[in-house]
């Protein structure tokens, strides 16, 4: 395995299930919050700062289930919490943040600090029920953009009816494990050839 391979492990959480923490109500912990919430409408999120921006007491409003706590972080706001997002311009108390995590085992993200992370926030391309992360291990984000908008465009508008359709394949095909699988690539397999024709 080449060194500069990309050793990340991908993986779907389901955030309704995990007590999420942001610290920072800026443009960062906007960012960061919307697209947790924009992926996972439903995630229980408490967002401390000492000052939070109007616009994402806004975004907020269509989302119950946040908590916002416009005052300075404390460790007790690590309590309970299986996943910690620091999006503040304060380097120091990252760095202070991420060592308390660590010992409690949760996984942080510190933002513009790949070195700091347990793990990344990808660029998501979503139609329907397909949902594909895309990550560059922390070293362009730009890159990462660029490969959602090729992917938003190449992925046809009509997915989620194939994935529909699929679905029902998949329930009335009948036999063992194998046959199923064997049946399925098949049919895939024609889905893309008919694609790139």
């Amino acid at each position: 395995m080449s060194d500069s391979q990309n050793k990340l492990f991908p993986v779907f959480l389901k955030l309704e299930d995990l007590d999420v923490l942001v610290v920072g109500g800026g443009n960062v912990g906007l960012e960061k919050l919307s697209a947790l919430l924009i992926n996972s409408p439903e995630a229980r999120i408490v967002l401390v700062a000492s000052e939070i921006k109007e616009e994402l007491k806004a975004f907020v409003l269509n989302f119950p289930q946040v908590v916002l706590k416009e005052r300075a972080f404390s460790y007790n706001d690590l309590d309970e919490k299986d996943l910690v997002i620091l999006a503040t311009d304060n380097s120091e108390l990252h760095a202070d943040i991420k060592k308390v995590t660590k010992e409690r085992r949760i996984l942080c993200n510190v933002a513009d600090t790949p070195h700091l992370c347990d793990f990344y926030l990808g660029s998501i391309v979503q139609k329907g029920d397909l949902k594909i992360a895309i990550s560059t291990n922390g070293k362009s984000p730009t890159m990462a953009k660029r490969m959602r908008e090729f992917l938003d465009d190449i992925i046809p508008d009509n997915i989620q009816e194939l994935l529909d359709n699929l679905r029902e394949i998949r329930k009335s095909i009948k036999g063992d494990f194998q046959e199923k699988i064997k049946v399925l690539n098949e049919i895939t397999a024609s889905m893309i050839a008919g694609k790139r024709e």
